[in-house]
């Protein structure tokens, strides 16, 4: 390092303020310092900020303690559980999580990038000891009890289905599914690891959603699990947009300046157009599915996210819920409906707080909720002589009211015509 510049961060870091300090640098003025050093104590706030964050919503060692301390109890089984616990082949590498409860880590599995992702319960309160955490965790394993017979398994499935999917003639396919999810090792029957680990899984929402619509394009395909920890593909980009603001800076970074580098750094407009289309693609997959219907209760851009092929993953689910599930709260009945559900940290406290959000939005159907994100995302750079055309689909589109089963022609309709003005523009090109 020069010797000039060697001297120049001396005077920075010990005596910005030193009375000769002019004389000496006359081409810097105090004031210049002084920026400089709010400039160093705003980036350490960001780091401490940064820091601090990581500290409280990333606990994945937890999980990782609680999920392997009861697959070797003998507790939980999964086809994940050896890769995690034994050969540490399925590792925990980048924090995703937007919650102390819910963990979310990009991680290593098979030479692949996954997801991975598990419950963590809420210490507060507790002593924070392990064995309270794991005392805490005891609770979620607690069904199916020892001496269930496979034919009153298969009954507490269906039931619980029932509930929440509604009654759906296809719902007996669906717990032999689950069932066949159930089986890890393959030998035709389910022990009671596995039944408990699967009956666990089945009242978290998304993962619920995922097996009902596994074999859908836009759904993430499920890889594998183990207790109440379950991992999916990755979808390369987790967002509509690749710049988030963090919530601590959300009040002195301007919203203009983070959309217009959202903006900025958004693919190119065919490729938002085939994202487009692939969103409401998954919006006809929700609507009269093969087990019921479902209601997008947050349309977010951090829940839609897509590949490199810029074809639409649903990044996250768990804004997602079953129709039948909103339609028993608003005749004032509460999410658990039977005695089975008793799973505490993600089947009342989840489900309720979904069914209030979507009740507050009731009117609204899943395309109106879409075309309302899709305004900002798909007019920006919109070519000009669709841009009319586009504008007038999408006003169109906002303001449907009313469930989509209830105006099903029209919803469709409408969707069918915002489809294929998107797919005119694109087709035949490199981008279709």
């Amino acid at each position: 390092m020069p010797k000039a510049l060697r001297r120049l961060l001396h005077l920075m870091l010990f005596c910005p303020l030193h009375k000769g300090l002019q004389g000496r640098l006359p081409a810097i003025k105090v004031k210049y310092l002084l920026l400089a050093w709010l400039g160093v104590l705003i980036l350490s706030w960001i780091v401490y900020m940064q820091y601090a964050s990581y500290a409280e919503l990333c606990r994945g060692h937890v999980c990782h303690m609680v999920i392997c301390d009861h697959y070797r109890r003998g507790i939980i089984s999964g086809s994940s559980c050896k890769a995690l616990c034994d050969q540490r082949s399925l590792t925990l590498h980048r924090c995703m999580s937007t919650s102390s409860t819910h963990q979310v880590y990009v991680g290593l599995w098979k030479e692949r990038p996954v997801v991975v992702k598990c419950g963590v319960e809420d210490s507060a309160g507790a002593d924070g000891a392990p064995d309270s955490v794991l005392r805490q965790e005891m609770s979620l394993f607690d069904k199916p009890t020892r001496g269930t017979s496979m034919d009153e398994f298969k009954d507490m499935l269906h039931s619980f289905l029932k509930v929440n999917l509604g009654e759906q003639p296809s719902l007996t396919s669906l717990v032999d599914r689950v069932i066949a999810l159930a089986d890890v090792n393959q030998d035709g029957k389910v022990s009671l690891a596995e039944a408990k680990s699967i009956w666990a899984l089945l009242h978290i929402n998304e993962f619920l959603l995922m097996v009902a619509l596994q074999e859908k394009e836009h759904t993430p395909k499920l890889l594998g699990f183990c207790g109440d920890l379950y991992v999916t593909e990755l979808v390369g980009h987790s967002s509509l947009y690749r710049l988030e603001v963090p919530h601590y800076l959300k009040a002195v970074v301007p919203e203009a300046l983070s959309s217009s580098l959202n903006h900025w750094l958004a693919p190119a407009w065919p490729r938002r157009a085939r994202i487009t289309i692939g969103l409401l693609e998954f919006v006809e997959e929700v609507f009269h599915g093969s087990y019921g219907s479902f209601l997008i209760c947050d349309a977010s851009p951090h829940h839609v996210g897509y590949n490199a092929k810029y074809d639409c993953k649903m990044a996250n689910l768990r804004s997602v819920a079953s129709e039948a599930v909103v339609r028993a709260f608003l005749k004032g009945r509460r999410c658990e409906t039977n005695s089975d559900c008793t799973y505490g940290h993600d089947c009342t406290a989840t489900c309720d707080r979904l069914v209030k959000q979507c009740n507050t939005e009731v009117v609204q159907p899943n395309l109106a909720k879409v075309c309302m994100l899709l305004q900002d995302y798909l007019l920006f750079g919109a070519p000009s002589d669709l841009r009319g055309d586009l504008e007038k689909q999408l006003r169109t589109c906002v303001t449907l009211s009313g469930l989509a089963s209830q105006m099903e022609v029209h919803h469709s309709l409408v969707l069918n015509n915002l489809k294929t003005l998107l797919w005119k523009k694109i087709s035949n090109t490199q981008y279709s």
